[in-house]
């Protein structure tokens, strides 16, 4: 098969009939009749399933892939490109804030730069001022925190070659943060700027946000653990040279330590810091207990194509 498109379904029903026309379109212009559509159902809470289903039963290239639950955004974009097949893949949402008409030209470009991946990158992140700044600040973060070098503005759609997605998928952590396995995926990438569409709001809350930069930072990076140990050398030595200071003044002028402010607020803050770097060690020790479990990232009830389930 020479073509995959590959998009997941949550709260897609309002898009899905104009979503499958303009891939079917796409795809026929690009491969002519060698392709596949393939829906993942992340445990959309409206009818989106059933459409999809509907389309499969009525045409032969569209194949739904039903998961048991929401499982979340990335862990069911990685089961959607475990079930395809092309030799080329083609990646992105099926809200329509990214146009399946895109194929065209990142095709183009994929065969004129010879790479593995044309990816998507906005020109100006789209939505508010919230948005937008919490976004910046998000990659900004990551890149100092990973030394990594993920490009801003990062969006979904993209068109893999099938040794890259293969070499994706070798990839078998339990918590996912796709665009950092992307990026370390390697081959040649080549961007292409795009404009995203706002057709609804996102879903990605301040404190969703939150969350995935600390997964991301944790997934990425042991510079957390790093800035631990740094610290406490630091407090370490602060602390001597302040108990030097302290039998200096004693032994030699005869003036012993007074007072009780200074020693409350030390205990409180050193108590302080030793919490946060407890904290920060047992987000570590959360990630590896997730992955020693080994539990599949995402579990499939159903997968319909023409001629029913499996």
């Amino acid at each position: 098969m020479k073509l995959s498109i590959v998009a997941t379904l949550y709260r897609s029903a309002p898009h899905l009939a104009e979503f499958v026309a303009r891939a079917t379109a796409a795809a026929k212009a690009y491969v002519g009749e060698d392709y596949e559509i393939v829906l993942v159902n992340d445990g959309s809470p409206d009818n989106s399933l059933e459409l999809a289903v509907q389309h499969s039963a009525a045409d032969a290239h569209i194949v739904v892939v039903d998961l048991s639950r929401n499982f979340g955004h990335h862990k069911a974009i990685m089961t959607g490109l475990q079930h395809a097949s092309g030799a080329q893949v083609f990646l992105l949402d099926s809200d329509l804030e990214e146009e399946p008409e895109w194929l065209a030209p990142f095709a183009q470009q994929m065969q004129a730069e010879q790479c593995d991946v044309v990816y998507g990158v906005q020109a100006s992140r789209k939505g508010g001022w919230f948005e937008r700044t919490s976004g910046a600040l998000f990659y900004k973060t990551f890149n100092a925190v990973t030394r990594l070098k993920l490009p801003e503005n990062l969006s979904v759609v993209r068109l893999m070659s099938r040794r890259y997605v293969d070499a994706l998928l070798q990839h078998d952590e339990r918590e996912i943060f796709l665009a950092g396995l992307w990026l370390i995926t390697g081959y040649k990438q080549c961007p292409q700027t795009i404009t995203k569409h706002s057709t609804s709001e996102t879903t990605y809350t301040l404190r969703l946000k939150i969350a995935q930069l600390v997964n991301s930072i944790v997934s990425f990076s042991n510079a957390p653990l790093v800035a631990i140990f740094v610290s406490g050398c630091f407090i370490t030595l602060i602390s001597l040279v302040f108990a030097l200071y302290l039998v200096w003044g004693w032994v030699a002028n005869d003036r012993p330590p007074s007072g009780w402010t200074s020693v409350i607020m030390s205990i409180w803050l050193l108590g302080g810091i030793t919490i946060s770097f407890v904290g920060v060690i047992g987000i570590y020790l959360a990630k590896i207990f997730s992955e020693t479990k080994r539990r599949p990232y995402t579990i499939v009830r159903h997968i319909y194509r023409q001629g029913g389930a499996a």
